[in-house]
């Protein structure tokens, strides 16, 4: 099944129905665009023109429409209704609005529910998830798959050539399902063939079943590795996170497949993606245009200072346009933040100047649109206490509203000072870094994290946010891509390789790379297991060093490791090194019984070096003081940027924004030229210049 789906997914591509050559589908004369969710299901008819008419009067370019609409498009099974599409899409365009059509895919009629109750979600305990909801239909119905794709053709025939209609949404925040029905075992069952080339024994083996009595004699003995099962085989249930990724991008490629078909070239095809990168979807759809990401950023979380919960984390946007950009050399946001939220655990007023913030934050990242949901606040439902751009009255902006309209109103004032020509700074991008990134690693390490305190997200972040500071760019980047683009590059506890992997990260620092590897990197296969060799073997000529131990330590007995004189305090990991002679200790373990021992190494390879961090820092201190010397190598000057402010270049402009505590007096040069704020950024402030 799934390799014959793969078969007819590649004829399509070498026949041309679904082959996307880059199109401009977003000018770059334009900058950027802003939409709004509307619903028009929701209200009145007769309101429909006005509110379509107060969303462009405000500024905004393009509208969303049909994204839980299913039971209105097709009320009873194989009846549909476009009716009230029409009028919609007429209204939007009379108003000058584009229109982003979804499918409805995250909400299945209740008809269809009623009538196959085997395509809902059952839980691990038996339960079945009822109607009442979204995202309860199963990704690995089969039914569900094909009764889908019968009301996504209809909607691309009667659309799909309508220039009326700029692109389309898939879904609705896809993610991946832990789901245990019949139809999801029986595909688990076919992937697993299809992976081991429907030879039991290759899996036996990559699964290590001799450990435990575990041993298979045939795929359809095989079931779902249960969570309240302890002790789970660990390669079981790495497969079976591949398998629930692929689940979600196949159903995703099925839809876009079944819209090309009908649709033209003009139109693109995305989905919105809730930035969760271990849940590892992200990026496997092979037949979108490009991908897009949604992003609340006040909704109980803390960011930095008294009032950081009013403006959130700073590093959840930038880190978001830097994992989703590199996928397609393109994004955008379909859902961003446009005031308080209803289902956060505390739902705060956002500071003044937020939501404007996040907008040129999410620009800053080069995105070519964001849409905010949504532009009414509803007066029923579940999420009546959801902001919008206006409120329950249909007419009065909110402040949020207020602060779009402003945006919309700076990037007005941008396209008219666009230069075409404009390059990026030099020394901006000598900085240019990329991070590498395999969710498999993640999955690996949380299986198996031996101890709490470990948090791979958290390990990333110590490595991200110093490059956030020193004004670099950054791109999240696959082991597919051109490495060599990048002065720098950086795989933070990259525990799964191989022989081909190595060899492509000692080439990169051959030819004049500058490789910075970290704590748990080469550790297991491909397969999740450990090598038949010391730890750390397979790393040895890459790093110059042989592993002794790793260590674990508790919270009331911190290490510490020193640098050039300097204390960095350490509890979650740590790796003991014995050194060759070619490599240069950068740091060592001051206490316990291997004081003196490496902890960070260096050694040149080629033109270039490898750098390996043999330790996760309590604060990410160590991480940030290693990569300023690696930057140093080349002679890179970097900034020093407080935390919660940082900047990016595009299109001629710099952006720099500050997410607190406090004012920041940005060092801008003798060449910029302010165009939008003051060179002192306050609070939830922006500043944006030309050189």
């Amino acid at each position: 099944m799934i390799r014959v789906f793969c078969i007819v997914i590649s004829l399509c591509i070498s026949w041309g129905l679904i082959a996307r050559d880059k199109k401009e589908f977003f000018p770059k004369k334009n900058l950027t665009t802003v939409g709004a969710y509307y619903y028009p299901e929701h209200w009145d008819e007769s309101q429909w023109d006005r509110d379509l008419r107060k969303m462009s009067e405000m500024g905004f370019e393009f509208t969303h429409f049909a994204e839980f609409a299913w039971a209105q498009l097709e009320p009873e099974e194989g009846k549909y209704d476009f009716a009230w599409l029409d009028k919609a899409i007429a209204i939007a365009a009379k108003h000058n609005l584009k229109v982003i059509l979804c499918t409805s895919t995250a909400t299945p009629p209740v008809w269809l529910t009623r009538k196959h109750p085997e395509i809902l979600i059952k839980n691990e305990n038996g339960t079945t998830v009822d109607h009442g909801a979204r995202q309860h239909a199963s990704f690995s119905s089969t039914f569900y798959r094909q009764y889908s794709l019968k009301m996504i053709a209809e909607l691309a025939k009667r659309y799909g050539k309508d220039s009326r209609v700029m692109g389309w949404q898939l879904d609705n925040e896809p993610g991946v399902r832990q789901d245990y029905n019949t139809d999801a075992l029986l595909r688990f069952r076919s992937f697993l063939r299809n992976k081991y080339n429907n030879q039991i024994q290759e899996l036996n083996k990559a699964w290590g079943t001799a450990f435990w009595s575990q041993i298979y004699s045939s795929f359809d003995q095989i079931n779902f590795p249960l969570p309240s099962n302890w002790g789970q085989n660990p390669h079981q249930m790495l497969d079976y996170r591949r398998f629930t990724a692929y689940e979600s991008a196949s159903f995703l490629d099925e839809q876009a497949a079944e819209i090309r078909k009908y649709s033209t070239s003009e139109q693109w095809i995305t989905s919105n993606y809730i930035p969760d990168y271990w849940a590892g979807h992200i990026g496997k759809s092979k037949l979108f245009d490009f991908y897009s990401y949604t992003r609340y950023i006040v909704s109980g979380g803390l960011g930095i200072g008294q009032k950081g919960y009013r403006i959130g984390d700073p590093m959840l946007i930038p880190f978001a346009n830097d994992y989703f950009r590199p996928i397609g050399g393109m994004y955008g946001v379909m859902e961003l933040q446009p005031g308080q939220v209803n289902w956060g655990t505390v739902n705060p007023q956002p500071y003044p100047g937020a939501v404007r913030l996040w907008l040129w934050s999410v620009f800053a990242g080069g995105s070519d649109f964001t849409c905010t949901y949504r532009f009414r606040q509803p007066i029923y439902g579940d999420e009546q206490y959801h902001a919008g751009i206006v409120g329950t009255d249909g007419v009065t902006p909110s402040r949020g509203g207020l602060e779009y309209q402003q945006f919309i109103t700076d990037i007005a004032k941008l396209r008219k000072l666009y230069n075409p020509k404009a390059q990026l700074p030099a020394e901006y991008t000598k900085r240019k870094t990329a991070i590498l990134h395999n969710v498999d690693n993640t999955w690996s390490m949380s299986k198996q994290k031996q101890t709490v305190e470990w948090n791979t997200d958290n390990h990333i972040q110590k490595y991200y946010k110093p490059l956030k500071s020193f004004g670099a760019p950054v791109d999240v980047v696959n082991e597919e891509a051109d490495w060599n683009k990048y002065p720098v590059l950086i795989a933070p506890a990259y525990q799964l390789v191989d022989d081909q992997l190595i060899e492509k990260w000692t080439n990169y620092a051959k030819q004049g790379g500058h490789l910075v590897l970290s704590c748990r990197s080469g550790q297991k296969d491909r397969f999740d297991r450990l090598f038949e060799m010391p730890f750390g073997g397979k790393m040895v000529n890459l790093i110059g060093a042989k592993m002794d131990f790793f260590d674990l330590l508790v919270p009331s007995d911190p290490g510490t490791v020193q640098m050039n004189e300097k204390n960095y305090p350490w509890v979650s990991w740590g790796e003991v090194f014995t050194p060759d002679s070619q490599t240069e200790v950068w740091g060592t373990y001051v206490n316990d019984f291997y004081a003196g021992k490496a902890a960070v190494l260096h050694r040149k390879l080629g033109k270039g070096s490898v750098t390996y961090i043999g330790v996760d820092s309590s604060d990410g201190s160590l991480e940030k003081d290693v990569l300023k010397r690696v930057y140093a190598l080349n002679g890179t000057s970097l900034m020093n940027l407080p935390q919660g402010v940082w900047m990016e270049y595009r299109d001629g402009f710099g952006i720099a924004v500050n997410y607190g505590p406090e004012a920041f007096e940005f060092p801008l040069n003798n060449k910029a030229r302010i165009v939008i704020g003051e060179k002192k950024i306050p609070l939830a402030g922006v500043l944006v210049w030309e050189e």
